[in-house]
């Protein structure tokens, strides 16, 4: 009985976890974004977690556990598993604090984040990579855990991170002169979704919660649509921030009462929404942190003249991916298309199709012969980039009347996977 007491998130630790956050984080602002308001007609808000001293909300929630750790236990030291966030989030605390620590990431985490984590953790943290998902490096954390008497800082799944997490929504009620409507933010493994909930739906039950999850790795959704915790067998790792494969027990528990929907939104209209912030709004966010703004999308109606706030979660994007991003937002937005083109074997038929085939704003972006020998009498990789979607269709028509051999790649998706 005692350890299900302990696994309950309430008001009073929320607001307890507030007064000792106060040691390190800062209160990051609430603000009214002129550009989304006007396009969705109503007052869109954003909590800039992406302005957080680890440039993410994940602080929160491992300060917040680890500061309320034993003389005993920050003696033997702690460990985590993260795909970047609660990294430094635990190598920022642990330095703080003065506590060893070993985290574990998976080897696919952008490189970016890997040299944040050890940057704020100096020489209290080290940094191990294992694995290409969350999932492998959290089992390698849990064995160590049981080889050095380390203590585990989940990034999700205890009632600690979740009431450090639950301090942005004390923040944001306090920001607003009125509740908010509709309050939208990100589900990876349900941490901040279930200390976003536990908050709102105690002072203000009307606001209408809306977790967003990446549509290739939408495990929350599906473990409410089972009725219990699933683990997916595979997921898309592009929203490395979000890609997690089994949320959490307790999470689940909080979000399946109090969230009023979930929406999942395509890992290419995260792409999108990266890239007109960044225009548009000057504001560098990561794949996760884009989905709660890349999600009004699917309410425009519902949040028409309301009051709207989207939670950040995070701006930890590496520049690397900048034009993987862009090539993943185009391709969503059907302006690049890419075909296996099979010349005819004769002289002039690459030049009659440069002249006749293309349209006059149409831009070949990648052009590659896939035989090694022989080329010019072989097929070719083609990727062309369109000014608007409305020159598809006489694309496709100017090869098909010119008898063009083709492959359409974009709807392929084995073929599409192999060679993009």
């Amino acid at each position: 009985m005692r350890e299900e007491e302990d696994r309950i998130v309430g008001m009073e630790d929320i607001v307890r976890a507030h007064h000792v956050l106060r040691e390190v984080i800062i209160r990051t602002p609430l603000q009214r974004d002129a550009v989304l308001s006007a396009k969705y007609d109503c007052d869109v808000y954003l909590k800039r977690e992406d302005l957080q001293i680890v440039r993410s909300f994940k602080i929160r929630g491992a300060y917040n556990m680890i500061r309320s750790l034993s003389v005993e236990d920050r003696a033997k030291g702690i460990v985590c598993a993260s795909a970047g966030n609660h990294a430094q989030g635990v190598a920022y605390s642990c330095k703080a604090l003065g506590i060893k620590g070993k985290v574990y990431m998976p080897s696919t985490t952008p490189n970016q984040k890997v040299k944040q984590v050890r940057r704020f953790g100096g020489e209290f943290v080290e940094v191990i990579l294992k694995g290409d998902t969350f999932d492998d490096a959290y089992d390698e954390a849990l064995q160590a855990c049981i080889d050095h008497g380390m203590t585990l800082i989940h990034p999700f799944d205890e009632p600690r991170i979740i009431a450090g997490n639950g301090t942005i929504a004390m923040e944001v009620m306090e920001s607003l002169d009125n509740p908010a409507d509709f309050m939208f933010v990100t589900i990876g493994g349900g941490g901040l979704a279930a200390g976003i909930a536990t908050y709102v739906k105690t002072v203000s039950p009307s606001t209408k919660l809306i977790g967003v999850e990446p549509l290739g790795a939408a495990s929350m959704t599906e473990a409410i649509k089972l009725g219990e915790v699933v683990t997916l067998k595979e997921i898309n790792k592009f929203v490395d921030g979000a890609a997690v494969k089994r949320v959490g027990g307790l999470t689940y528990d909080i979000c399946s009462r109090h969230l009023d929907d979930i929406v999942m939104v395509p890992e290419g209209k995260a792409c999108t929404t990266i890239l007109e912030l960044y225009n548009e709004n000057a504001i560098v966010v990561e794949p996760a942190g884009s989905l709660p703004i890349a999600a009004l999308d699917q309410y425009r109606d519902q949040i028409r003249g309301k009051t709207v706030v989207c939670i950040i979660s995070g701006g930890n994007n590496d520049i690397d991916r900048m034009q993987e991003i862009k090539e993943r937002s185009l391709i969503y937005e059907g302006l690049k298309h890419y075909f296996m083109v099979n010349f005819p074997q004769r002289a002039g038929a690459l030049r009659e199709f440069l002249g006749e085939i293309l349209g006059p704003h149409d831009d070949i972006t990648r052009f590659e012969y896939i035989k090694k020998h022989d080329k010019e009498n072989g097929p070719a990789l083609v990727g062309i980039e369109l000014l608007s979607t409305d020159a598809y269709e006489p694309l496709i028509e100017r090869m098909q009347q010119k008898g063009v051999d083709y492959v359409e790649i974009n709807k392929d998706s084995n073929l599409f996977n192999i060679l993009i």
